[in-house]
């Protein structure tokens, strides 16, 4: 018979994988895997932060998350550096200050090693009730602002003449994002909660013929990773969220070497 603590890891790890690979499927179509390292390593400073305020209430990473994701579409509208740089910069920066912050806690004994790669066999009740809210919310939001954001993935300019709102999609799905994220950081770590959002949706690309099917792909994928990871992690006694990622790459290198009649 299964434990109730990994049941209530099963269901935590496959919410919080049917948000990411949608919202994953885009950062791949955009090539803005950058972006989602950005997010999660602000997580972090969202952490720090709320330490310092005596909160460790998710949403205190939220809006930092979002914080992070306006300055960086107001330094891109400057136009003097890349994309790439202000990630790089930003990502670094909001790391680096998030973990000295945690570090000047003395009052408070943080394990840096589950906040990096999370604690996911450590699911409580109240947790995973936001993370099925969390789940919920990002897939409503995905929904509702999935015809533009894709319209604007295919072709920005375009989107914007037919009078597409590219500044109000890209800050919803930025937010979206950031809720994942901040929800997702006990799952699997701020460290790999990127790694849950790109490889299933890289996998699905591989065996999916339109966008709808690599996002249902990627949530499946995601879904499998998770349950194996698990059983990698009580079968070892190894760290669950690593667990994942591994199986997450062994469904993607599989995906790449099944016979095309094989795939959907």
């Amino acid at each position: 018979m299964i434990d109730d603590f990994i049941l209530s890891a099963l269901l935590a790890g496959v919410l919080v994988a049917m948000a990411a690979g949608p919202l994953g499927c885009f950062l791949v179509w955009r090539r803005m895997a950058y972006f989602g390292d950005t997010i999660s390593h602000s997580a972090l400073l969202g952490v720090g932060l709320g330490l310092a305020l005596g909160t460790t209430s998710p949403w205190v990473i939220v809006i930092t998350c979002a914080a992070i994701s306006w300055i960086l579409l107001f330094l891109e509208r400057g136009g003097k550096f890349s994309t790439d740089t202000l990630l790089g910069i930003l990502a670094h920066s909001a790391l680096s200050i998030g973990l000295i912050i945690i570090a000047l806690q003395d009052n408070l004994r943080q394990d840096m090693m589950f906040l990096l790669i999370g604690d996911i066999l450590a699911i409580d009740t109240p947790e995973l009730t936001g993370i099925a809210l969390m789940t919920m919310g990002t897939l409503g939001g995905l929904i509702y602002i999935w015809k533009p954001l894709l319209s604007i993935t295919v072709h920005e300019d375009l989107a914007r003449v037919e009078g597409v709102n590219i500044l109000k999609i890209k800050v919803i799905y930025m937010l979206l994002i950031a809720l994942l994220v901040a929800f997702a950081m006990k799952v699997i770590g701020a460290l790999l909660i990127t790694s849950l959002m790109i490889i299933p949706a890289a996998a699905a690309r591989t065996m999916a013929r339109s966008p709808v099917q690599m996002a249902v792909g990627s949530m499946i994928i995601g879904s499998l990773s998770v349950v194996m990871g698990i059983l990698l992690s009580s079968q070892w006694d190894v760290p669950a969220g690593p667990a994942i990622v591994l199986s997450a790459l062994l469904l993607f290198l599989l995906g790449r070497v099944l016979p095309k009649g094989f795939r959907v």
